[in-house]
């Protein structure tokens, strides 16, 4: 692992920043790994049946997890996509500098982690590096402690709830495996919106300067993606912006995929959809703030924003043409186009708006 960061602090300061884990070693917890096999292949079968084409990768497979599990396999998914400007890093810095800033940066990331840890419920790893052992990668996480707790903070039928989260996970494994470029095209634009960075105390006027025009129109300068967006360069800032298009893309199609995959298998989703949506708008103060300064708000917008344009998308053209979008990735709506559905529809088929 690189030395620019101080993964060790890292992990530790997650595992103190992580609140306390009710469920972890429950005997409610007994049955979860083989629930969510199960499920898992279940869900794969009606997540392929909706959106039409297959996984190439076979079959998914699900692993459950503790907050602290959780935390360990993000950033070993940090290391592996960072590791080139990382390696950069650790050229450039050298002596007490070196170590200072390790730390800093392992402070901030367990930070992070360990906040995120109580509050993620699934998660797929999309990264897979030849150089790594298979059974580690390609995985789909449930955190088990943070579904267990809300399984029995709000009554939920656990056969059910286990289910729609696996639909929507699933999903997601099934747009990166079953679309042949879609994975190695997203990674491609993240490698090239970090490879983007360096070092430059420069950036710090431009972002002062975004934060004033923010107060002058009375827009938050972190609601389009928290601090990195604040201080990218005009060069990230548009690789971010083909990012924000197709995650708003993945995002929506994920959440209607999931609700038609549930439909008639899952009699609660709709109840689910309520309390998740509802405990996202609860946090206030610190969490609200933090939640802006990662970017997680403008994530959490892609969800709308991203079931917006395919409803107007289908409605113009049905499936068939929000399937187009799936050919080749200059078929992909850019951030613009998610925000007007009709330029993408345009772009794609003139007819259909003349």
């Amino acid at each position: 692992m690189s030395d620019s960061i101080d993964w060790g602090l890292a992990k530790s300061v997650a595992g103190r920043v992580s609140s306390a884990d009710p469920f972890a070693g429950s005997y409610h917890a007994a049955g979860m790994e083989a629930d969510f096999e199960r499920l898992t292949t279940e869900a794969q079968e009606h997540v392929e049946e909706e959106v039409g084409f297959k996984s190439l990768a076979g079959a998914a497979r699900a692993k459950v997890v503790d907050r602290q599990d959780w935390v360990e396999a993000n950033l070993a998914s940090y290391n592996r996509l960072l590791r080139p400007v990382l390696n950069q890093l650790d050229e450039k810095l050298d002596g007490p500098a070196a170590v200072i800033s390790a730390k800093i940066a392992g402070v901030q990331l367990g930070a992070l982690l360990g906040w995120m840890s109580s509050r993620v419920l699934g998660q797929y790893d999309l990264l897979v590096l030849e150089d790594e052992d298979p059974e580690d990668q390609d995985l789909v996480y449930y955190v088990g402690p943070n579904i267990l707790s809300l399984e029995k903070k709000n009554s939920f039928p656990p056969e059910q709830f286990r289910l729609w989260v696996a639909l929507h996970e699933v999903t997601h494994r099934t747009q990166f495996t079953g679309v042949p470029w879609m994975r190695q095209h997203f990674l491609d634009l993240v490698s090239e919106m970090v490879g983007f960075a360096e070092p430059d105390p420069g950036r710090f006027f431009v972002a002062l300067g975004r934060v004033a025009e923010g107060v002058r129109t009375r827009r938050n300068p972190l609601d389009d993606g928290g601090l990195a967006a604040l201080f990218a360069t005009s060069d990230q800032r548009e690789v971010m912006d083909q990012v924000g298009g197709l995650m708003s893309l993945l995002e929506g199609h994920g959440d209607v995929t999931m609700d038609r995959a549930a439909l008639d298998r899952v009699p609660q989703a709709d109840r689910f959809s309520r309390v998740l949506r509802a405990r996202r708008q609860e946090m206030g103060g610190p969490a609200r703030l933090l939640q802006k300064l990662i970017g997680l708000e403008a994530k959490l917008a892609q969800y709308s924003k991203g079931e917006d344009f395919i409803e107007a998308v289908e409605a113009a053209g049905g499936p068939e043409l929000l399937n187009r979008a799936f050919e080749d990735p200059t078929n992909l709506p850019t951030l613009e186009e998610i925000e007007n559905p009709t330029a993408w529809i345009r772009r794609l088929d003139p007819a259909l708006v003349e």
